[in-house]
C-alpha cells in the first residue's frame, strides 16, 4: 500500500491528483489489474470527473455548496455537518483499472481529492490490486 498526503487551502476544494496517482502506479511498476483509492477521512471524499476545463471544477463545487450550505439547521455540533453530507454524496473510495502499467480514464477524466472541511492536510491510501 502506498499513501499520499495531500494539503488543501480551502473549505471546498477539488484537486487533481491524477498525476499523483500515475507517478505511483510508475514508481512501483504496477501494470494490470485496478488500483484502489481511499480517503480515510469523513469529511473528504473521491471523484472522478472532466478535468481539461477547470470549470467543471468550480461548477461542482459551488453547485455542493449551494446545495448543502455550510450552516444549516444541523444537529451535529462540531459544525462541519455539510461536509460529512458532502461526503456522503460523493463517497471516499473509488477504484481505477490499470492496463499495461496506464490508468484507464477516459479522455476527459482526472481523479479528484474532494476537500469539504478544510483547509487541511489529508491522507489518500493506494492499494494495488493484482488481475
Amino acid at each position: 500500500m502506498e499513501k499520499i498526503s495531500v494539503t488543501t487551502g480551502k473549505r471546498i476544494q477539488l484537486i487533481d491528483i491524477t498525476d499523483k496517482i500515475r507517478d505511483i502506479v510508475h514508481k512501483n511498476g504496477w501494470k494490470d489489474g485496478a488500483v484502489l483509492l481511499f480517503i480515510p477521512h469523513t469529511t473528504a471524499g473521491i471523484t472522478i470527473n472532466e478535468g481539461a476545463d477547470p470549470d467543471v471544477r468550480r461548477d461542482i463545487e459551488e453547485t455542493l455548496a449551494q446545495l448543502i450550505p455550510y450552516r444549516g439547521n444541523y444537529r451535529h455540533a462540531e459544525g462541519n455537518s455539510d461536509a460529512h453530507i458532502k461526503t456522503t454524496l460523493t463517497g471516499n473510495s473509488s477504484f481505477v483499472i490499470l492496463e499495461n502499467g496506464n490508468l484507464k480514464l477516459g479522455t476527459w477524466q482526472s481523479i479528484f481529492f474532494c476537500e469539504y472541511d478544510g483547509p487541511r492536510n489529508r491522507n489518500l491510501w493506494i492499494q494495488h490490486l493484482e488481475e
